[in-house]
């Protein structure tokens, strides 16, 4: 708690402190002196319960201030009354036990601090006072029972209907008045709150002047106003006001002979109280239903702003992993693209030795296994940013299965393995698929089979099943591999998970495949599962739901361009990534220039004699897209060339920004040499 804080906290429990100090003085004045009845005690007291509310509310000081302030100003106002030095003693410590077992007993029941925010913490607040002040009343008609020969039974019903409805009354009314929840729920003006209380007055005050008419009737709906505007402090503060006025007016009928009924004054006292208290009651149920409400409302609306802020949190972390991905894969990318540029430069010689030869295939498998794990990633990103649309095309699946087992044979072979392909297809048609789509998943699933299997062979299955509207293929690969255990076959198709992490493990990867299949299956409208058990190999199967189609009227075939010729300029900042494109244009009899960053670029491609610009996206002085948008601000040929982006950025909202900035197709480096002259050759056929 900060030094305001506590500051605040104590000059609001010595307020409360004196205020309950002077109530107690005020009402016991008026009870003692105006309602006792034929046993001496007050048909009116609510003096015990703003002992006890101030027990429940302060601090351990104040406490035992208010405690000897009570009990002094007790024995005083009885003395003076005309009591007997006995009677007002065992008075004063009664009430004092009372007050004091009050509070216990609540703060047991409620373990801590009594509130009443419910209907039910109020029942349970007047349920656990009522034992104590049964108790009491005892003490105090067995003490006069003995010393003054008073009716037990008299003095204690007396005592007990007096004591309890003055708790009932003032204790939760307090509780209400003094909970600072109560305070924040309701704002309304003073001048509003000032209305209405004077209009409670007012009606009490007219109500309770002729008690012949039978009007209190009237109050109900005033009450439930205070409440509906002022919440549960409306309710408790209209109740005090009508208590207020209605039991001095009372007393002043009782005194006048004005009563209802044929009842004595305490009687008529107590009827009074009961009346205020049902008002009350039926007044706060409802400023705490409402109070709830509120509540409820501002939980919404916190929940809504925490869900606002989790939802700003967690687009900031996507953009945040995407941005370190989009660096990573451009930083592996950069030098990836030189280790494999060279070595099909490399294999492209012929005066190079058998044994370097082999050296250079190998760094160029090596390359691209890493260039697989990259893609991985990238599909990975494409799949969360719903980037992946499929492209649905008549098809035929057991050809795609065919291409995909073709892909796979010759490392399967190398490792002495049988592939077996089984198509069970009694339609013998095509159906509307994404045979790209498709074959990536048949390759994720083959390439795990022949990486998971040392002897023995792999099944590549096709089953299709005709239905009325859609056909069912099932895809299996079975293999006799390792297979995996039952306990880890749940993580199968979570990313980045592999089964054997250890430091020993025998077989590498990133974990990526069977997620990246997972969320394209699902992507298709399908399923995907695994049958394993350990020792005794692995069926990854998966089932597609497709549409028969008509094939499509195969268009005339027309040759690509063949890039011999072209006239291509090359933007670069890297020197290895200029000799690498050089070198892979020159191969196909290109005829390159270069530049090094966008300024160059922009000034070259102004002679307007080029016929393809392959440009790089990071570069000093201007970068790729900027060079770009300058490039297409030319006029006549020269700002219409197509401008193709190489770059290593390759994560989809960054092709897109390619494209935005007029580019026309995007190679990611590494850049592969097919890849090259097929975009190369499609450009310059388009560009006729």
């Amino acid at each position: 708690m900060t030094r305001s804080a506590a500051l605040q906290e104590t000059g609001r429990q010595t307020t409360l402190l004196v205020t309950l100090a002077a109530a107690f003085v005020a009402t016991q004045l008026f009870s003692d002196a105006l309602t006792r009845g034929p046993y001496g005690i007050a048909a009116l007291w609510p003096c015990t319960a703003l002992l006890a509310v101030g027990l429940m509310a302060l601090g351990p000081p104040r406490r035992l201030i208010l405690t000897v302030v009570v009990g002094a100003a007790h024995v005083a106002i009885c003395l003076a009354l005309g009591d007997t030095p006995e009677r007002a003693l065992i008075f004063t410590a009664v009430n004092l036990a009372e007050a004091w077992g009050a509070r216990e007993a609540v703060r047991r029941a409620f373990g801590g601090p009594p509130r009443v925010r419910t209907m039910r913490q109020l029942a349970l607040l007047v349920t656990v006072i009522a034992p104590v002040v049964a108790v009491t009343a005892g003490v105090a008609a067995a003490l006069l029972a003995l010393l003054e020969h008073q009716p037990f039974l008299g003095v204690w019903r007396d005592w007990f209907v007096s004591g309890a409805l003055g708790m009932a009354l003032i204790v939760p009314a307090v509780l209400v008045l003094i909970d600072s929840e109560h305070r924040r729920t309701f704002h309304r003006s003073a001048g509003e709150r000032a209305g209405l209380f004077l209009l409670m007055a007012v009606l009490t005050a007219a109500v309770f002047h002729d008690t012949r008419a039978p009007l209190p009737f009237v109050l109900f709906p005033a009450a439930i106003l205070c409440a509906f505007r002022l919440g549960p402090r409306g309710a408790a503060e209209a109740a005090l006001t009508i208590a207020a006025v209605s039991l001095p007016l009372g007393v002043w009928n009782i005194w006048q002979g004005h009563l209802l009924a044929p009842w004595n004054p305490p009687q008529m006292t107590r009827l009074i109280q009961c009346f205020v208290t049902v008002v009350f009651v039926t007044a706060l149920a409802a400023g705490l239903a409402l109070a709830q409400q509120e509540r409820l409302r501002r939980l919404l609306v916190r929940r809504e702003q925490l869900t606002r802020s989790a939802r700003a949190r967690a687009l900031a972390a996507a953009e945040a992993k995407t941005e370190f991905l989009a660096t990573m894969s451009h930083e592996i990318r950069t030098p990836l693209n030189s280790i494999l540029g060279f070595a099909q430069l490399l294999a492209g010689r012929e005066d190079l030795p058998a044994d370097a030869q082999r050296q250079v295939g190998m760094i160029d498998t090596a390359g691209a296994a890493l260039l697989t794990v990259v893609s991985d990633i990238l599909d990975v990103s494409r799949v969360d940013s719903g980037q992946v649309e499929l492209l649905l095309q008549p098809a035929s699946a057991s050809a795609v299965l065919h291409d995909a087992v073709g892909i796979v044979q010759s490392e399967a072979e190398g490792k002495n393995l049988a592939v077996e392909i089984d198509v069970v297809d009694p339609v013998e048609g095509l159906h509307d698929l994404d045979a790209l789509r498709l074959r990536q998943v048949l390759l994720n699933l083959l390439n795990n089979a022949v990486k998971f299997t040392e002897r023995g062979k792999i099944v590549a299955r096709l089953v299709i099943e005709p239905g009325e509207v859609e056909d069912r293929l099932r895809f299996e690969v079975i293999d006799t591999g390792v297979g995996v255990p039952i306990e880890d076959q749940a993580r199968l198709f979570q990313r980045f998970v592999q089964l054997d992490s250890g430091a020993t493990r025998a077989y590498g990867g990133a974990g990526l495949g069977l997620a990246i299949s997972k969320s394209l299956v699902e992507l298709m409208g399908g399923r995907i599962g695994a049958d394993s058990a350990p020792g005794h190999g692995s069926c990854f199967w998966f089932e597609l739901p497709a549409a028969e189609a008509e094939p499509l009227a195969a268009p005339t075939p027309e040759a690509a361009r063949d890039p011999r010729a072209a006239r291509i300029l090359l933007v670069d900042d890297h020197p290895m990534n200029r000799e690498i494109g050089v070198g892979l244009l020159r191969l196909a009899g290109c005829h390159v220039e270069t530049a090094e960053n966008g300024r160059q670029a922009l000034a070259a491609a102004a002679r307007g004699h080029f016929d393809i610009i392959l440009m790089d996206i990071h570069m000093p002085e201007m970068d790729g897209l900027a060079a770009t948008r300058a490039i297409r601000g030319l006029e006549g040929e020269a700002g219409r060339v197509p401008i193709i982006a190489m770059s290593a950025d390759a994560l989809p909202q960054q092709v897109e920004r390619c494209f935005a900035a007029g580019m026309v197709d995007h190679i990611a480096k590494p850049v592969q040499r097919e890849v090259l002259y097929a975009k190369i050759g499609r450009w310059l056929e388009a560009g006729r």
